[in-house]
């Protein structure tokens, strides 16, 4: 009989943290994103548009479309509402596809869109240094 490895965040399931209030489960959340969340100013014009979305795209998902939320807001936090879902997030740059999973919740968004790229330090170029000079060019 084959057992399907069953995942929980802070010792709860996917079920039991969908079936939470948001009251509930600030409380699981780490430090930084129950403050956030518990503040009034947290929740603006802007991030409510973008959980209407979200909310949308996942009824969407239920009946078998898949929508994709593409956002700029990268300080939101994943609920676990919005598991399976797969967010368009803003490095400055590009939208980069951001699938949600169970491990991602109470995680921004920015975390898995990096605005800055990994610097890769080459040999130097030419007239970088004297002796380059007098080398000659192709």
């Amino acid at each position: 009989m084959s057992q399907r490895k069953q995942s929980f965040y802070r010792g709860k399931t996917l079920e039991e943290l969908q079936a939470m209030s948001l009251d509930e489960l600030v409380e699981l959340l780490p430090a930084r994103q129950r403050r956030s969340l518990l503040r009034p100013q947290y929740w603006d014009h802007e991030r409510k548009k973008l959980l209407g979305k979200l909310r949308e795209a996942k009824l969407a998902l239920e009946k078998g479309k898949e929508i994709k939320v593409k956002t700029h807001r990268r300080e939101f936090i994943v609920l676990p509402e919005f598991v399976g879902l797969t967010v368009g997030v803003y490095n400055g740059k590009e939208f980069v596809d951001v699938e949600l999973t169970l491990d991602k919740i109470g995680t921004y968004f920015a975390e898995y869109a990096h605005a800055r790229k990994i610097v890769k330090h080459s040999t130097p170029g030419v007239g970088a240094t004297r002796s380059s000079m007098y080398v000659p060019l192709k």
